[in-house]
């Protein structure tokens, strides 16, 4: 990844995504997760203080190592047993139907194969498990979408292959799962070509 990617993108991903306006999304998406979760990218650990209780443990999913430093701390002060357990979204180290639930947020922006790490995520939850998601992605207004395709080549660059432009609810379903709820809404505070989000949640469809 290089400099660049291996010191400076970990940190600005925690300053962009630990920003106060995210707090609510957060709140939202991790409620219901309950049991063994995994949270493929994990980052710097920013949902840990939003977990209910109802989570028995967390198998997380990060590939940069300063994020799993910048963690530290929240780790500390978390009550749910974190345990950094895989590296790569798109092939995870674990058996069939290990999880009760998955969560996902502010990654599938970022992963090269997104349908392979959710057909991984599928895989890996149990029957009648769910995945939580709030991601950004394509806006669902075309003046909003011009301008996210005029931006994104600078935000790939920036931001580690972060797109704006991914249809984050239609790669949901053409992996293979139903989504049960979700909300589309502009985050407020930011930009709409960066706050664009959908949040939901999903289950596997039956093979």
């Amino acid at each position: 990844m290089g400099f660049y990617g291996e010191q400076i993108v970990p940190r600005l991903v925690d300053c962009s995504c630990g920003m106060s306006l995210t707090e609510r999304s957060r709140e939202r998406v991790c409620s219901g997760l309950h049991g063994r979760v995994i949270e493929i990218g994990f980052g710097s650990g920013l949902n840990v203080p939003f977990y209910p209780a109802a989570v028995e443990s967390v198998s997380a999913v990060e590939p940069a190592d300063l994020a799993w430093k910048l963690a530290g701390k929240r780790l500390e002060a978390s009550s749910v047993p974190v345990e950094r357990s895989g590296l790569d979204g798109q092939a995870l180290p674990f058996p069939d139907n290990t999880f009760d639930t998955a969560l996902s947020t502010w990654t599938m922006c970022t992963i090269p194969d997104v349908d392979a790490a959710l057909r991984e995520v599928r895989r890996v939850l149990k029957p009648g498990g769910t995945l939580h998601f709030v991601e950004h992605g394509r806006a669902p207004h075309e003046k909003v979408r011009r301008w996210q395709h005029r931006f994104e080549p600078i935000q790939k660059a920036i931001a580690g292959g972060c797109h704006l432009t991914r249809d984050i609810p239609a790669l949901v379903r053409a992996s293979g799962f139903e989504i049960r709820d979700i909300d589309t809404f502009y985050e407020k505070g930011a930009p709409k070509i960066l706050g664009a989000l959908s949040l939901g949640v999903t289950e596997p469809l039956a093979d």
